[in-house]
């Protein structure tokens, strides 16, 4: 029997894939790593060596001001808490060795922003500089 689909056997939507993906960055796999941290998914110090100059700071300020990370949340029936969701993340070179970053995050239907700052060290390793943003609904 000869079939005239090119999808899959057993596959019966008629959804195609998707074209080309862009190559995945430094930046794309920060942002995943900060956004773990702030909503708390992962401990502030996971991001320790990848960090340099105040940034490590600001995620402790940032993690903390997280609802995730709030003390009183024990206190009143757990809720279901809505998971943050990376949705797009972007790059700009101001220069060699550096990417200013932004992310869009959607936590249901609200979306919000994070900007962040990666520089590459003498060893090569891209570390995060600085971060930006408001803290997560």
């Amino acid at each position: 029997m000869t079939r005239n689909t090119t999808r899959p056997p057993g596959r019966h939507d008629q959804r195609r894939p998707r074209g080309p993906r862009r190559p995945r960055g430094p930046h794309d796999w920060f942002a995943e790593r900060l956004l773990a941290v702030v909503s708390g998914q992962r401990p502030v110090h996971s991001l320790l060596g990848l960090t340099v100059g105040p940034a490590y700071d600001q995620l402790v300020t940032l993690a903390t001001a997280s609802p995730a990370h709030d003390p009183g949340a024990g206190a009143e029936p757990r809720r279901e808490r809505l998971r943050p969701v990376l949705r797009h993340c972007g790059r700009f070179h101001p220069g060699p060795g550096v990417i200013e970053a932004f992310a869009r995050i959607a936590t249901g239907d609200r979306v919000s922003a994070m900007a962040f700052r990666l520089e590459q060290g003498p060893d090569l390793r891209w570390r995060c500089a600085a971060v930006e943003m408001a803290p997560l609904p």
